[in-house]
Order: structure tokens, then C-alpha cells, then sequence
């Protein structure tokens, strides 16, 4: 199976599937550290990623607050649910736009593998 990633490299920032996973993973738990287990990554990696991603942007892609008796959290601001909706749906373009091209390099890869 042949596979198209997207990765955006700003001046100051990497974008790809990595990044928009832990976005959506911290939206579906409510926590920077629960989205690193899910994705066996380090605490301290997961939280370099949100700070790579929160101080490429004028304002934070995602917010949290510290634990205690009340718990902690984090959540996607509204700017980190464009920057996470508008990534996913320029993967998707990308995909549609390229799946022509795929397929024509799969035939040709399929080709020269079996004249090996």
C-alpha cells in the first residue's frame, strides 16, 4: 500500500500527521499526558510538541491548566481546532488531487517488481 503524508514546514514550526494526532488525541482526552501514553510518548516529549506548536502561532493552539484537587487539563483553543480542521482537510484535497498520480506510480512499481 502506497501512503501520502502531508507535512507543512513554516519558518519556525514542522506541521504533519504527528502533530494533528496529538492535537486530536488531547481533545479526546483532555490531557497532554493521557494523548503522549496513547501515542507511547514521553510526557516531556508530548508537552515540547504543544509549546513547538503554541509559540509558532500568535495565540496557543492549546491550553491547559495545572493538576491539584481540582485536576488538570488541556484543551484545544479555537485557534487549535482551525489550525487542526484545516490541516486535515488539506490532507484530504491532497489525497484526492494525488490519488491519479499514485495509482500510475503503483502500476509502474508493480512493473519493474516483477521483473526482478
Amino acid at each position: 500500500m502506497t501512503t501520502l503524508r502531508l507535512r507543512l514546514l513554516f519558518d519556525d514550526l514542522k506541521l504533519g500527521p504527528g502533530k494533528a494526532e496529538l492535537m486530536e488525541r488531547i481533545a479526546a482526552t483532555g490531557s497532554i499526558s493521557a494523548a503522549g501514553r496513547q501515542m507511547q510518548m514521553s510526557y516531556k516529549r508530548a508537552w515540547m510538541l504543544v509549546e513547538e506548536m503554541n509559540t509558532a502561532f500568535p495565540t496557543p493552539l492549546i491550553a491547559s491548566s495545572r493538576g491539584g484537587a481540582g485536576g488538570g487539563g488541556a484543551h484545544l483553543t479555537d485557534t487549535g481546532k482551525a489550525v487542526l480542521h484545516h490541516f486535515r482537510a488539506l490532507e484530504s484535497a491532497a489525497q484526492t488531487a494525488a490519488a491519479p498520480h499514485i495509482a500510475a506510480l503503483n502500476a509502474l512499481h508493480s512493473d519493474m517488481s516483477k521483473q526482478k
